[in-house]
């Protein structure tokens, strides 16, 4: 693939105005050379105004969500895809959310732009773990952990009950909840079925991988030890 083709898929803009990028001498290599649209060089060495390209296809982000941004064009607010460069948004192959959280929140979410590595990560099989922290309206009961491992419950609409949950109880009000599936508000929805509300939700961990000391509202792309870390727990 021409390097000016290299270019416009991940971002930085048409052919038309990547070609315009060259025409500039906007394009160089590390030393400062200027390079032209047909130059044969590695991705890694290519300058575009003195900064690196933004990583090939094969991308991985994690991205520290906050309250009040979404995750689909459907939903009313702030898109996620706003809190990256807007070209990242355009990118070819297209950068897709693994899986949702909701507007109401917060915590570790995944981007990626590699279709076979988004289906490892979200299919059935995989049971990645998915570990919440919750704050409830209301006092727990005291049958919540059994209830949850138990594998049995069953949610409104569902036709199959839900894998076995792990709850740890923080105190009266507060839990850290993990997941091996990832079903539509879930989280939401089983503290519902036991006569409570879930009123702060904050996704901490995914497999292997937490959110670490990234800020909320930054991102960061993910190498191989963070791939593996991902997959490291089942």
């Amino acid at each position: 693939m021409k390097l000016v083709k290299h270019i416009a898929n991940l971002g930085y803009g048409s052919r038309k105005q990547v070609q315009w990028l060259f025409r500039e001498g906007r394009v160089t290599d590390a030393d400062g050379e200027v390079l032209y649209a047909d130059d044969a060089i590695p991705l890694e060495a290519v300058r575009i105004d003195g900064e690196p390209l933004d990583p090939p296809p094969g991308l991985l982000l994690m991205l520290h969500k906050p309250l009040g941004v979404t995750c689909s064009t459907k939903d009313a607010g702030r898109l996620v895809y706003d809190l990256l460069p807007p070209r990242y948004r355009v990118r070819d192959p297209l950068l897709s959310t693994v899986g949702r959280l909701d507007r109401e929140t917060s915590g570790l979410l995944l981007l990626t732009d590699d279709g076979q590595l988004l289906h490892r990560i979200i299919a059935p099989k995989s049971k990645l773990p998915k570990v919440y922290l919750a704050t409830l309206a209301q006092d727990l009961r005291g049958d919540e952990a059994a209830l949850f491992a138990a594998g049995t419950l069953m949610l409104d609409g569902e036709k199959t009950p839900l894998l076995p949950a792990e709850l740890e109880v923080l105190d009266a009000r507060r839990v850290r909840l993990i997941l091996h599936e990832g079903r539509y508000h879930q989280v939401r929805r089983m503290f519902a079925a036991v006569g409570n509300h879930v009123e702060a939700l904050h996704r901490e961990r995914i497999g292997g991988l937490t959110l670490g000391d990234l800020p909320e509202g930054q991102w960061r792309a993910l190498g191989e030890g963070d791939r593996a870390r991902l997959f490291a727990v089942g």
